[in-house]
């Protein structure tokens, strides 16, 4: 007999696989019925039993409650599917799990569903929720289940059961009136519980991913327990839709890409240049005065270096195939940086009083994305990393992993990322894909979850499963100003690829014995093609003083003022200061709207009289006139400003929403 102890601490016996909608009744607490559960810490619906025996942790879970959203969210695409397949007869489902932040369902339709078919599907599904009829589970054997689907004319479903469930038993199903659909759950008890909601867009997709197997639409959505929290939502999309990297970056003509080079590829066109060089000095800069040593490494290497490693088999499928030479010599476009600085590391012997020793490299690495996943410069196929990789003693490892965490923490506070936490990724013991003894694993991640909480950094909770191959790390998840995280900079720790089964590296200790060095992988910005995209959303392409392709534009007033305008421009060059000027025969205001079009952070405006005197006007983008001043004073306020990297105009959040718990819900 099984024993549930509830929320509230109170604790109740119940029957042996007893429904949890029939004890209710014992730990309902507060007002409003539960429309799903945590059982044991994982969201199921009223309709999931209890063990046989042994203890069980309870805790109800109502409408309003953001760790509901998933399982609402999944039957809101349930309700999806049932209207789609109303209305348009002949319909394949494939799968409809939920998602961050709203849902979708994959199908074939017989003739293609289109963005003006979205208000007719969702009329019917308001219909559907306001019959309100119950998701009724059922659960038979494979073997019957498979002549299910086929009795509903669901090929896809059919083919997955017979193929990608061969090791299951017993299946599940759901049924809502004529619906009937293949789906392990969770779901709420009705459509009623399911609160405001709007289908978002339709996409492509591939049955099961695969670019080789038949192609289908996803129709996406998104539901909330409330209209607020919908609008809300709606709002952030907008606003993304607005800051969208790969719109504006071709607005301000930071980037391009060509589909005579390839795909995922990327061209940085000068503005954008300069945006990449600027970061990469200030990197540079830091580097310098942290104590690491630059290096250079090919763009391509032996297949067997990658073996060495490890990387070469363990992420085949996404990096390019080798390249064939003759007498079958094979080389791989290199995946990682990491294999290339062990080998420098090689080059002679070391000794303690070498360590640590820190080299860094702005390595470019290539992998090959489906096509189905590349998306302007957040992921790409070929990209550059800040990387760095730390070759120290046991001893030291604690302190160096402390100067990685203080490096990322001052570039992401340089670029106003303020709202971050660190995810540790640790080994998930029940899976073979991890080198190294599991000893190994155990101190090298005591080592940075102690220097984590040590530096009270947010979040540090371990996330088992999220390891590299070769050992743990710390991830930084910093929230732009859209409220999406994003994993920029990280710091791994790795007692693996220097040992003796992989490089076998070595170091003569203080006691004259040979020694195996750590080894430490770390990048602050991470890939330096996502970085700027996430930079370009986050400031909606204003970028601060500092960070701007061009930093200030000097307007003369009108033509006479042309030849001082030209030596304010020359002066401010001549200070470090990215200066461009307008000479279009254009009125005063056009030519500061330009400029304000084109986000330039910094105006200086010259007339006869500002000639006279030897002064200039500034103007701001965002705080607008900032008075006369003299030409020396300008000069130095923005010559500060651009040295000390000061972001004055932070990107301002938009209004919070509920986060959703874990994504929850999903046909098998």
């Amino acid at each position: 007999m099984p024993t549930v102890r509830f929320a509230d601490g109170a604790v109740h016996d119940a029957a042996p696989h007893a429904r949890l909608a029939d004890l209710l009744a014992a730990g309902t607490g507060k007002k409003g019925a539960p429309i799903a559960a945590l059982l044991d810490g994982k969201a199921v619906g009223l309709d999931a039993r209890l063990p046989e025996a042994g203890e069980a942790t309870l805790e109800w879970l109502r409408a309003g409650d953001p760790r509901a959203l998933p399982v609402m969210r999944h039957s809101a695409a349930h309700v999806m599917a049932r209207a789609v397949m109303r209305l348009f007869p002949g319909v394949e489902l494939a799968f409809g799990p939920t998602t961050g932040e709203g849902f979708y369902y994959d199908m074939r339709a017989p003739e293609p569903i289109t963005e003006d078919d979205l208000p007719r599907i969702e009329e019917e599904m308001r219909r559907i929720i306001a019959a309100d009829e119950a998701f009724e589970r059922v659960e038979v054997p494979r073997v019957e289940a498979v002549e299910i689907v086929r009795g509903l004319a669901q090929p896809l479903k059919a083919e997955h059961v017979a193929t990608g469930l061969a090791d299951h038993a017993t299946l599940s199903f759901y049924r809502q009136g004529e619906f009937v659909d293949l789906c392990r759950g969770p779901h709420v008890p009705s459509p009623g519980c399911i609160g405001a909601f709007k289908l978002t867009s339709i996409a492509g997709a591939y049955w099961k991913g695969d670019a080789n197997n038949a192609q289908l639409q996803r129709l996406y959505g998104t539901a909330w327990f409330s209209q607020a929290d919908l609008d809300a939502h709606l709002a952030r999309l907008e606003e993304a839709r607005k800051r969208d990297h790969r719109v504006l970056g071709k607005q301000l003509e930071l980037f391009t890409t060509s589909p005579l080079v390839g795909s995922g590829l990327i061209l940085w066109m000068p503005k954008g240049a300069t945006v990449r060089a600027t970061l990469e000095a200030f990197v540079r800069e830091e580097l310098a005065a942290r104590g690491y040593q630059a290096v250079y490494t090919p763009h391509i290497g032996k297949i067997d270096l990658y073996k060495t490693s490890g990387h070469y088999p363990y992420y085949a499928d996404s990096q390019f195939k080798p390249i064939v030479m003759h007498e079958e010599e094979q080389y791989l476009l290199k995946p990682m940086n990491c294999p290339h600085h062990t080998m420098i590391y090689k080059a002679r012997p070391r000794s303690y009083k070498d360590l640590p020793l820190r080299l860094a490299e702005f390595g470019t690495v290539y992998r090959y994305e489906q096509s189905g996943e590349l998306g302007g410069l957040t992921r790409v196929r070929g990209f550059t990393q800040d990387d760095a990789h730390i070759f120290c003693t046991p001893e030291q490892v604690e302190g160096e992993i402390e100067g990685c965490i203080d490096f990322t923490l001052t570039v992401l506070r340089s670029l106003a990322f303020e709202n971050f936490a660190v995810r540790l990724g640790f080994r998930d013991p029940k899976s073979d894909k991890y080198v190294g003894p599991p000893e190994r694993w155990a101190e090298a991640e005591g080592a940075i979850e102690r220097v984590a909480r040590r530096m009270n950094l947010p979040g540090c909770e371990p996330e088992p499963g999220e390891a590299a191959f070769y050992g743990p790390k710390i991830d930084f998840v910093i929230h732009d100003s859209l409220g999406r995280k994003w994993q920029l900079g990280t710091v791994q720790l790795d007692y693996n690829l220097p040992s003796a089964e992989r490089f076998d590296c070595e170091y003569v200790g203080a006691d004259n014995g040979r020694h195996k060095p750590v080894m430490i992988h770390r990048a602050p910005l991470g890939s330096l093609e996502r970085f700027v995209g996430v930079l370009i959303e986050h400031f909606a392409g204003a970028f601060p003083l500092w960070l701007a392709p061009e930093q200030v534009r000097v307007i003369p007033v009108s033509e006479k003022s042309e030849a001082y305008a030209k030596g304010v421009q020359a002066r401010l060059t001549a200070a470090g200061l990215r200066t461009g000027i307008d000479l279009a025969a254009e009125k005063l205001g056009a030519k500061i709207r330009t400029a304000q079009l084109e986000l330039i952070p910094m105006m200086v405006v010259c007339g006869p009289r500002d000639e006279a005197a030897g002064t200039v006007s500034l103007r701001d983008r965002l705080d607008g006139d900032l008075g006369a001043m003299s030409l020396e004073a300008a000069v130095e306020r923005l010559r500060t400003e651009n040295l000390a990297r000061t972001v004055r105009h932070k990107p301002k959040p938009l209004a919070a929403v509920p986060a959703a718990g874990d994504e929850s819900g999903a046909d098998y």
